[in-house]
C-alpha cells in the first residue's frame, strides 16, 4: 500500500495539474474571503473565518475531483496496470494506497489555509478574541469531508478510462451527496420525514461538526459513507477486464 501511496503523491506532484489545481483552490479561498464584498471578512465586522468553512465545501468539489480523476483513469487508458499487477500487493491495497495519496494531497492543500486563522486572531480585539473551538471543529469536519468527497472521486476514476468523464461523474455525486437530501427535505411531501431524509446529505453532518462538537453519529456517518464507496471501487476493480 505505501509503495502506491508514495508513486502516486510523486506522480500528482510533479504533474503541472496538481501545481495548477493547488493554486486556483488557495486563489479562490483567498478571493472569496479577503477580496469579494459578499463574503469578506474584513467588512463582516466579527473575528472568524465562516465564510471560508461555508465556501469550502463547494470549492472542495472541484478540487478534490481534479485531484482523484486519473487515479484509475489513467491506469486504464495507459494500460500500465498490467504491470502493477506483477507484484505482490492486493487490491484492496492498491485502492487504500491510492485512496490515502488523494487525501494527504488535500490535506497538503488545506494547510495554508491556516494563515486564514492566525491573520484573523492577530486582527481581533482584543488579540485572540476568536471562537478557536469551534474554528478546530470546522476544520475537524472539513477534513472528514473532503476524505468522504476523495472515496466519491475515486469511484468515480475507477468506472472510466477517460478523465474529464471521471472529473463530470465525481463533482455530480458530491454535489449530489452534499446538497441534494437537503432540497429533498424541504419539499412539502416529504415534511413529516424531512429530518431524516436531511441526515443522509453530508452537509447536515458537517454543519454538526463544524459548531465544535465532534458527534460520534457524525464520526460513523462519514467513516460509513467512505467504506460504501471503497466497497463499490473494490466491486468495479475486481471485475476489471483491462
Amino acid at each position: 500500500m505505501f509503495s502506491i501511496l508514495s508513486k502516486e503523491i510523486r506522480s500528482f506532484l510533479s504533474s503541472l495539474i496538481a501545481i495548477i489545481v493547488i493554486i486556483v483552490f488557495l486563489v479562490a479561498n483567498g478571493l472569496f474571503i479577503w477580496i469579494f464584498n459578499e463574503t469578506n471578512i474584513l467588512d463582516a465586522g466579527y473575528a472568524n473565518i465562516d465564510p471560508f468553512f461555508e465556501l469550502a465545501p463547494i470549492i472542495f468539489i472541484f478540487l478534490i475531483s481534479a485531484i482523484t480523476m486519473r487515479s484509475f483513469s489513467e491506469e486504464k487508458k495507459t494500460g500500465t496496470f498490467e504491470t502493477l499487477s506483477t507484484k505482490p500487493i492486493t487490491d484492496l491495497s492498491i485502492i487504500l494506497g491510492k485512496y490515502f495519496a488523494g487525501l494527504l494531497i488535500v490535506l497538503f492543500s488545506i494547510l495554508p489555509t491556516f494563515v486564514y486563522y492566525y491573520t484573523v486572531h492577530k486582527l481581533s480585539v482584543p488579540v485572540g478574541n476568536i471562537d478557536t473551538g469551534a474554528i478546530w471543529g470546522s476544520y475537524i469536519g472539513l477534513i472528514m469531508l473532503s476524505a468522504g468527497y476523495v472515496s466519491i472521486g475515486l469511484f468515480s476514476s475507477v468506472i472510466t478510462d477517460n478523465q474529464i468523464v471521471s472529473f463530470i461523474v465525481s463533482m455530480f455525486l458530491c454535489f449530489f451527496f452534499y446538497s441534494s437530501f437537503d432540497y429533498l427535505s424541504s419539499i412539502e411531501i416529504f415534511k413529516k420525514t424531512d429530518f431524516f431524509i436531511e441526515w443522509f446529505g453530508i452537509n447536515f453532518h458537517y454543519r454538526n461538526i463544524s459548531r465544535g462538537v465532534v458527534d460520534t453519529r457524525d464520526v460513523v456517518y462519514f467513516l460509513s459513507l467512505i467504506v460504501l464507496f471503497i466497497w463499490l471501487t473494490k466491486i468495479i476493480f475486481n471485475s476489471r477486464k483491462w
